[in-house]
């Protein structure tokens, strides 16, 4: 009987034996045919590569936007290794337009990605936020100021557009402006109301302007992707794809017909051609009125494109970055490596890859999505002379830069000469 137990048990263990042997094979298996990053930390890391993603317009009528973003991310990741792995960034077209945007991250999803930086567009961003929150992607330094909090992991970058618009009306204010006197037109939007947010934040800030404050509310909160927003207050809109400006100007006009007062500065968040054709429309109206622009509009193409006009002054424009001539150690790298193609988009992706690479290189441990965002929120960081923190919240810069078209091109303006200028 004691033999008989022994010869039992001998034969049960060899049989383990070779299933547990077979278990490793197959597991052998199965890791060499699947896809080089799924046995690695996260979707995108590889043994050689951390593979992130953005959809940006690189053609079409935005493509502007797109390829001097591009041209940043890629000058800031050039020949840059995180624990020895090569950054890969792979930007999918998708011409500015929500469904092409859900189509292009659906793609670099199913490519395998460890996050999507440098996106562009607060139309595309709201469409393609739930996408990423269900895969569990993270969203970096988007190219939006419409101050998205989710869903999903979001860390914004720049300031937001309500903050480039209040700073400016508040900046108008101070240097004189009355509140009654001040107007907005936006891109009816996302992203224009988004602005439209700031220059009802400046308002609320001054006594007695309930009245006006409650009619930019009731614009605010028409719902819709196109409500008419137009003939309610001091805000005109046009279309997004447009630069139709007839219907947002006659907007401005009701308003000052209605209520006797009168646009001195007209806050736009707009994006090149609509700000143009606004502000040119405007000027052949022989309207006094001075315009701002935030930064997706503030650029060198807004300034040729307002030489067509005729406009050449009377325009002041916000930027989220310091001014391409600044002497900070990541603005001069920045000019350096971008040489000719360094604008303020390039410029803005240029940091946004640099502070990508800063939140990985100070992750402790394995290269995965929740050591990153747990690295991105551990403690500020200073990207070559720009603050960046994340510590309290998912908005990690509230630097905003008043600039003011002088002689054909944007240059810094102080307090004082902004007083000057509204007197």
């Amino acid at each position: 009987m004691h033999i008989q137990n022994d010869s039992t048990a001998s034969t049960r263990a060899a049989g383990r034996r070779r299933m547990k042997g077979g278990m490793t094979l197959g597991l052998l298996l199965s890791l060499c045919t699947a896809a080089p990053w799924s046995w690695a930390e996260d979707p995108g890391v590889t043994s050689n590569n951390i593979r992130i993603g953005a959809t940006l317009p690189l053609e079409g009528d935005f493509k502007v936007y797109g390829l001097s973003m591009k041209r940043g991310m890629d000058a800031a990741l050039a020949d840059q290794t995180v624990q020895k792995r090569r950054v890969e960034f792979v930007a999918i077209n998708d011409f500015y337009n929500p469904t092409e945007a859900v189509k292009a991250a659906t793609q670099l999803i199913e490519k395998g990605i460890f996050a999507m930086v440098n996106s562009f567009g607060s139309p595309t961003t709201k469409a393609v936020l739930p996408l990423l929150a269900e895969n569990k992607v993270p969203a970096i330094g988007f190219y939006t100021g419409a101050a998205f909090t989710g869903p999903g992991d979001v860390l914004n970058f720049r300031a937001s557009y309500a903050k480039e618009v209040e700073s400016v009306a508040d900046a108008a204010m101070a240097a004189g402006i009355k509140p009654t006197e001040v107007c907005a037109y936006a891109q009816n939007d996302a992203y224009g109301m988004a602005g439209v947010q700031g220059f009802r934040a400046a308002l609320a800030k001054q006594p007695g302007t309930e009245s006006i404050v409650a009619k930019v509310d009731q614009i605010l909160n028409m719902p819709g992707d196109n409500p008419e927003r137009n003939g309610i207050g001091p805000v005109g809109v046009y279309p997004r794809d447009t630069v139709s400006a007839r219907p947002g100007y006659l907007s401005l006009k009701k308003w000052e017909a209605d209520t006797g007062n009168r646009c001195r500065l007209v806050v736009t968040t707009a994006v090149y051609d609509p700000a143009a054709t606004f502000m040119g429309y405007a000027r052949l109206k022989d309207e006094p009125w001075i315009f701002s622009t935030p930064s997706p509009a503030g650029g060198t193409r807004l300034v040729t494109l307002l030489k067509e006009y005729g406009i050449r002054d009377q325009v002041i424009g916000t930027q989220i970055v310091p001014a391409l001539d600044s002497s900070l150690p990541v603005v001069a790298e920045a000019r350096k490596a971008l040489g000719e193609d360094l604008n303020y988009e390039s410029l803005e992706s240029y940091i946004v890859g640099k502070l990508f690479l800063t939140i990985l290189r100070a992750i402790d441990g394995p290269l995965t999505r929740e050591n990153f965002l747990k690295a991105a929120r551990h403690q500020p960081y200073d990207i070559g002379g720009i603050r960046v923190d994340f510590t309290t919240d998912n908005q990690g810069s509230d630097f905003v830069m008043i600039t003011y078209l002088r002689d054909g091109q944007f240059a810094v303006i102080t307090p004082q000469e902004l007083a000057a200028l509204f007197k």
